[in-house]
C-alpha cells in the first residue's frame, strides 16, 4: 500500500519509531474498567497496530480523507468502527456508547481544541493517553504556582488526575517537527460536579488568565466585583498562584458577592 503524505495544514507529523509507538499503547490502562479506545488522527496506523495486540474495542477518528481510505485497507475488520469525521466536530455518542479512552498523536495545531472538548464529554472521556508538543504537556500536567501553569492546567486537572510520561524527540516523526514533544495520561477522578457553579469555574479560570501578570483583581475586574469582594486578599494573588480548590472557593465567593 502506498505512504500516506503528511500534510502541513492538518499538523501531521507521522511517528515512525516502533519502541515509542509500542511505549505510548502499553500506557493505556483501561482505568474504570474501560475498554473501548478511540484513537485519534491514527495516519498510518503505527499506534493502531499496538492497540490492536492488546485487545482494545478500538475505533479511529481521522480528519484525511487519504488516510481513512488506508486505514480501511490496512483494517478492514475495523469496518464502521473507523470514522471518518472531525473530532472536534463529531458527536461520538452516536457511536460509541457509554465510557471510552482517548488515545493518539495528535496534531499540534489543534491539541488545545482536542482538550477542551474533551472537556465537553468528561463524564464519557475516562482516560487520555496521548502525545502532543512537550510544552502543552508540561502544561498540561503542571502543579500551581509554576509558570507553565495556565487555563488548561486548572481545566484538566479539576477533573482528571494527570502524569507526565516521557519526552520524545523530533527525529522520530516524518516529517520531524521543530519541538520535542510529550506524552501524558489523564484518569478521569471521582468528581462528577465542581463543589460551584461549573459555567461560572470556567469563566473564573479563563478570565483570572486573561492577564497572567496581573494580580486576579484587575483581571477579574469586567466580571462586577461588588465592594466587599474587592478587599478579599485572595483577589491579592495571581491565577497561577492558585490550584483547583481555590478556584472553586474564588467561584463559590463571587457567586455569593452578586447575590448579597
Amino acid at each position: 500500500m502506498e505512504k500516506v503524505r503528511a500534510k502541513k495544514h492538518l499538523g501531521q507529523h507521522f511517528l515512525k519509531d516502533l519502541g515509542i509507538a509500542e511505549r505510548i499503547a502499553m500506557s493505556v490502562t483501561g482505568h474504570m474498567g474501560v475498554k473501548k479506545v478511540l484513537e485519534i488522527g491514527p495516519g498510518m496506523g503505527v499506534l493502531t497496530d499496538f492497540l490492536l495486540e492488546q485487545d482494545w474495542e478500538l475505533y479511529l477518528v481521522d480528519i484525511d480523507k487519504e488516510s481513512i481510505a488506508y486505514l480501511h485497507k490496512k483494517y478492514p475488520q475495523l469496518d464502521e468502527k473507523i470514522i471518518d469525521a472531525d473530532f472536534l466536530k463529531y458527536d461520538f455518542g452516536r457511536v460509541i456508547a457509554g465510557r471510552y479512552i482517548v488515545a493518539g498523536n495528535f496534531p499540534y495545531n489543534i491539541s488545545s481544541q482536542i482538550f477542551f472538548k474533551i472537556l465537553e464529554v468528561r463524564n464519557n472521556v475516562a482516560e487520555v493517553v496521548c502525545m502532543l508538543q512537550k510544552e502543552v504537556a508540561e502544561r498540561i500536567a503542571s502543579p500551581h504556582g509554576n509558570k507553565n501553569y495556565g487555563i488548561l492546567s486548572v481545566l484538566l486537572q479539576a477533573y482528571y488526575d494527570i502524569e507526565y510520561l516521557f519526552t520524545v524527540p523530533p527525529a522520530v516523526f516524518d516529517p520531524p517537527p521543530k519541538v520535542n514533544s510529550g506524552v501524558i495520561r489523564l484518569k478521569r477522578n471521582k468528581t462528577e460536579m465542581l463543589d460551584c457553579n461549573e459555567k461560572l469555574f470556567f469563566r473564573v479560570v479563563k478570565q483570572g488568565f486573561s492577564t497572567r501578570r496581573k494580580t486576579l483583581r484587575n483581571a477579574l475586574k469586567s466580571l462586577g466585583l461588588s465592594d466587599e469582594m474587592k478587599q478579599d486578599p485572595i483577589l491579592d494573588k495571581r491565577a497561577e498562584q492558585l490550584d483547583v480548590s481555590a478556584f472553586i472557593s474564588l467561584t463559590n465567593k463571587l457567586e455569593m458577592s452578586w447575590k448579597e
